[in-house]
């Protein structure tokens, strides 16, 4: 333990290592981002390491959407494995994901962290609801066409980039809404969380840059220790997640999740009261 004290910045990175295994495992099995879990955790860590608090929230968003680049190529390669990513989806949708993320984070770095918070925390209330009652809209249609897809991608991104996520909570739903089978709706979320991750990514460190009182290894809104350890991490779990996500009863998983994500955020508000 003492060595651990004297040592901060390596226990900070086990820390990291820790949320990036879990964020890695929840991404393939559930098809929501690990950011709803990532989010929450740096937030308690961050403030212990030197980041000041007027910026802790924007971190941990910047920091969780550069992970994600990471988490969603290993998890889109898992699921493409098994022919459940559908690339005329990804290339359709990606235009309006990459601007509606980069002009989200660009936004979110001038908004106040409170705002963000309280955005966040009713964004998992959201999830929660959603998880718990099973609920995924009946397939009703076909997707709409490239100016109508790209459009969902733009709003897509933006709200992603306000919760550090790889929009899996809103883009399985639209797919599944669309007929595409829920399988190949949470592999191809898993490919679109890269173009989110990238222009979510740009717009924290564009925001970011040349802000005061950032810690070192920070790239904008971006904590490069913090990506190291939940990036090396969330790319070796999140092919167990995949494999996990074909063989476990998924329903009872996301019921045990999305109380997890309850009790997450009666702490988050619980502090922010």
């Amino acid at each position: 333990m003492n060595f651990f004290k004297e040592n901060p910045m390596l226990l900070s990175l086990v820390a990291y290592v820790c949320c990036g295994a879990v964020a890695g495992v929840l991404a393939g099995l559930l098809g929501v981002g690990g950011g709803v879990v990532l989010v929450p955790m740096m937030v308690a860590i961050f403030p212990t390491v030197g980041v000041p608090a007027q910026y802790v929230q924007q971190m941990a968003l910047g920091t969780s959407l550069a992970s994600i680049m990471i988490t969603s190529v290993s998890s889109a390669r898992a699921h493409n494995a098994r022919g459940a990513v559908h690339w005329d989806i990804f290339k359709a949708i990606t235009p309006g994901i990459l601007i509606g993320t980069f002009c989200g984070g660009l936004i979110a770095t001038h908004l106040p962290t409170l705002f963000l918070k309280i955005f966040f925390v009713c964004f998992i209330l959201f999830v929660s609801a959603q998880m718990l009652s099973n609920y995924r809209p009946a397939p009703g249609r076909d997707l709409p066409g490239a100016v109508g897809t790209a459009g969902v991608g733009g709003v897509i991104g933006l709200v992603s980039s306000f919760v550090g996520i790889g929009g899996g909570t809103l883009s399985v739903p639209f797919m599944t809404f669309c007929n595409v089978p829920l399988h190949h709706a949470v592999g191809t979320s898993a490919a679109i969380g890269f173009p989110i991750a990238v222009a979510g990514t740009l717009g924290y460190i564009v925001g970011g840059w040349g802000r005061p009182d950032l810690p070192t290894m920070s790239l904008g809104f971006v904590n490069l220790w913090a990506l190291l350890g939940i990036a090396s991490a969330s790319f070796l779990t999140a092919p167990l997640g995949v494999r996990l996500s074909h063989s476990l009863p998924s329903g009872k998983l996301k019921k045990g999740f999305a109380c997890f994500l309850i009790l997450v955020a009666l702490k988050m508000v619980w502090g922010l009261v």
